[in-house]
């Protein structure tokens, strides 16, 4: 069965956004590797927003450094499965608006054969949590105290909590740490 892995950055004070990040080609590189083991990637509206067009113009323009250009390239050759109640209309060629609940397409998606399927956004990663439908986690945790922004779960709260199990720790000369986790399956 596919692993659901939610990858993403967090300031040392707990905040989801971009605000403050320490971005940089090690940064971009562990982003490539995480997405190059993936097929999908779920998003919501707003963080897709974010990301298309931004990456499908770089990965077109190749506008950025080569780090971050191939970043783009993997970015834009992923499937985009987009959860929204307000859009019905995309232009970007690899997305596809969801049909069903995010419930029922997470366990479709996790029963096909395949690689990994990503989560893209914090609403689909808290949804997902309190579903107990998310394999592994991977927070890049980076040296700055933002005092602002998104959260995880400020949503969609958690009912009861997730143990995890460490599986790997990078340290990056930026002084960002990738965690890496896999959820713990009580039996």
């Amino acid at each position: 069965m596919r692993k659901v892995v939610f990858g993403i950055n967090v300031s040392s004070d707990g905040f989801y956004g971009h605000t403050g990040m320490v971005v940089d080609e090690d940064l971009h590189l562990y982003f490539t590797e995480f997405l190059k083991q993936s097929d999908q990637i779920l998003y919501g509206r707003i963080t897709y927003d974010l990301m298309v067009p931004f990456w499908p113009d770089v990965a077109k323009n190749r506008s950025m450094s080569p780090v971050s250009n191939e970043f783009a390239d993997v970015f834009t050759s992923l499937e985009k499965i987009l959860f929204s109640h307000t859009v019905t209309k995309v232009s970007d060629p690899n997305t596809t608006i969801a049909t069903r609940s995010l419930e029922e397409e997470v366990k479709v998606l996790k029963k096909q054969v395949g690689r990994d399927i990503s989560i893209g956004s914090l609403s689909i990663a808290s949804q997902l949590s309190s579903l107990g439908l998310i394999d592994e986690y991977r927070f890049v945790i980076h040296p700055v105290i933002v005092g602002q922004g998104p959260r995880l779960f400020s949503d969609h709260p958690l009912k009861t909590p997730v143990r995890l199990d460490l599986i790997d720790t990078k340290t990056f000369s930026s002084g960002n740490i990738a965690h890496h986790y896999k959820t713990r399956r009580e039996n």
